[in-house]
């Protein structure tokens, strides 16, 4: 009887689960909603949703049967962190080995294809993550938009509306953000007079952080039309990324050691933020940049993988970014 083998990268803002047969051939993926939070009973019910739409998806391109599928082996690296959520995937999921842990550890996993190194994350948030040839791990940042994520979209956010209040209350220096700010809010259907309204507007439903952060592409916007106030704001967040990255490898490798960095997140799809954070490494001699090879789903599936044995030989799914990106 065929083995099958389970990885879930559960996110903020989606879940996706893929399905690899013991060749380590690719069987199904499967998408479903956030699974973040799992302590109340809404989060819970969320979270049992997000994971079994995900699962069930994935079944249903491999054919299988999502109420009989027994799994060899399973990861789920879900944000947020694992407390209390291994008792409720033992209800939901049929497996023999189950691995939980945190989204950063899948995403080095995929980023650098099972290998040592370091991954930097900037989505709504920011965390950094690494691995050593020894197996030792470390983590830098990943302490939430009230006391952290630094160089995260939703603190670039953060910043831009901090630089529109001080232009409009008359301390700040001009910048093209206040305007822009304001046009996306009404784009939305948000009456917003004023700067300040908008920030006012952050502590309801309706700017809720995610929406909120997903505005952060203005700041890339304007720095690209050569504002120079968003352009420092893009500088300053991918240095606080490249700090994230600095002091994992100063805790997980040697001095002038080749440790290869991978950014994942839609923070490093700016342009000028990913010039800046590139060249904020390379004054760190043996840092290497790089793009990730494989999605945080595809980690999660190698370390389930792992889990129970070798990795397949000629496990290798590059083409799977174009789905799963």
């Amino acid at each position: 009887m065929p083995a099958y083998f389970l990885g879930v990268d559960g996110g903020q803002s989606s879940t996706t689960a893929i399905i690899g047969d013991e060749n380590g051939r690719v069987v199904g993926i499967g998408k479903g909603g956030p699974c973040n939070h799992a302590s109340a009973a809404e989060g819970r019910a969320r979270f049992i949703g997000a994971v079994t739409t995900s699962v069930g998806a994935a079944c249903l391109e491999a054919g299988l049967d999502a109420a009989t599928i027994h799994f060899v082996s399973a990861c789920l690296g879900l944000s947020g962190g694992p407390a209390n959520k291994p008792a409720i995937l033992a209800e939901i999921l049929k497996c023999e080995r189950i691995l939980v842990t945190d989204d950063s550890q899948i995403a080095l996993s995929g980023a650098l294809a099972g290998e040592p190194g370091i991954v930097v994350i900037a989505g709504t948030g920011s965390i950094a993550f690494g691995r050593n040839g020894e197996g030792r791990t470390a983590r830098a940042g990943g302490w939430g938009y009230l006391f952290g994520d630094e160089g995260g979209a939703f603190w670039i956010f953060r910043e831009a509306m901090r630089a529109a209040l001080a232009w409009e209350e008359g301390w700040g220096s001009p910048t093209a953000l206040r305007a822009m700010l304001l046009d996306a809010v009404a784009a939305r259907n948000i009456r917003a007079r004023n700067i300040t309204d908008i920030m006012h507007l952050c502590y309801t439903p309706e700017l809720p952080r995610q929406r909120a952060a997903s505005l952060s592409r203005l700041v890339n916007i304007a720095a690209e039309n050569g504002d120079p106030i968003a352009d420092k704001i893009l500088g300053d967040a991918a240095r606080e990324l490249a700090l994230l990255v600095r002091t994992i490898r100063a805790l997980l490798f040697k001095s002038g050691e080749s440790v290869p960095c991978a950014y994942v997140g839609g923070v490093f799809h700016s342009r000028i933020l990913l010039a800046r954070f590139r060249e904020a490494l390379q004054q760190e001699p043996g840092l290497v940049a790089t793009p990730p090879v494989h999605h945080p789903a595809i980690g999660a599936l190698l370390e389930a993988y792992r889990a129970r044995g070798p990795v397949p030989y000629g496990f290798n799914q590059p083409f799977l970014a174009r789905r799963l990106g």
